[in-house]
């Protein structure tokens, strides 16, 4: 996976569009009627992007469709323009639970995507390692799950989903879970780490301030308006984040205001 230029990322200069979704209708289950509708959804080079919405109103739902885990009943997801739609694998996802095994150590657990993709375990872990201090898990590549705290098991989850090999990323609220002062920091952190890394990412937040503090854009995913409708894609905010900005600086500034608003606005808050 490719570097990218840091200004390049989390900005209004990122790149040319890698995850795009076109005219999605899709359902609770198999034969049920449309539950979201998406016209027009996508993620650019570099940058991240989040999805928020009410509880109930289908986020998870879209993010399974854009990771191929379901199909829609009509419309096309893009990678980098190519037809991927129901097609798994074609780009990392992180659920919201960190889904450590507990019977594994930390290595042989971030590992697992090498070697269920048929690389020697021995191979599988010089390439975990190689990435274990990047991740902030130097040292723990021997401990058990169990002797992790919440925030370095998410690490773990983290690179775990980084060595699927795809440098788009879906992340089902990665941060829920973990303590006020432990989201802050990991926030920064993987700010810090898509930049280095090349990412692009998809992000489901319910946390607004999370969501504008990391974001370029924002979709605001609302409720049909009448019985029977679908939730639709209402509002898409621009995040007047500066290039390179962590979460918790701009979180301070005048246009984080700006931009929170908006969002709370589109949600029907205050």
């Amino acid at each position: 996976m490719a570097g990218v230029d840091a200004a390049g990322v989390g900005a209004g200069g990122a790149g040319g569009v890698v995850l795009e979704a076109r005219g999605l209708a899709l359902s609770w289950d198999e034969g049920a009627s449309t539950c979201v509708r998406v016209d027009a959804l996508e993620v650019r080079e570099g940058e991240l992007v989040c999805l928020v919405g009410r509880s109930g109103c289908g986020k998870t739902t879209l993010l399974h469709a854009l990771a191929g885990l379901t199909r829609p009943l009509s419309g096309q997801v893009l990678l980098r323009g190519r037809d991927v739609t129901g097609l798994a694998g074609q780009v990392s996802y992180m659920f919201q639970k960190d889904l450590l095994l507990p019977n594994k150590r930390v290595v042989d657990n971030v590992c697992l995507p090498l070697t269920l993709a048929g690389v020697p375990k021995a191979e599988a872990r010089e390439r975990a390692q190689a990435l274990l201090g990047r991740f902030g898990l130097a040292g723990c590549e021997g401990k058990w799950p169990s002797e992790l705290s919440g925030g370095m098991r998410q690490r773990a989850a983290f690179l775990r989903t980084y060595l699927m090999g795809n440098d788009v990323v879906l992340l089902d609220e990665p941060f829920s879970a973990l303590d006020a002062l432990t989201r802050a920091d990991l926030r920064d952190w993987y700010l810090g780490a898509a930049r280095e890394l090349g990412l692009s990412t998809l992000m489901i937040t319910h946390d607004v301030d999370e969501a504008v503090s990391m974001a370029s854009r924002i979709y605001v995913l609302s409720a049909g308006e009448g019985p029977g409708e679908p939730a639709r894609i209402s509002d898409e905010v621009e995040v007047g984040r500066a290039a390179g900005a962590d979460a918790g600086d701009f979180g301070l500034t005048p246009e984080f205001l700006t931009a929170k608003r908006e969002v709370l606005s589109a949600l029907g808050v205050g």
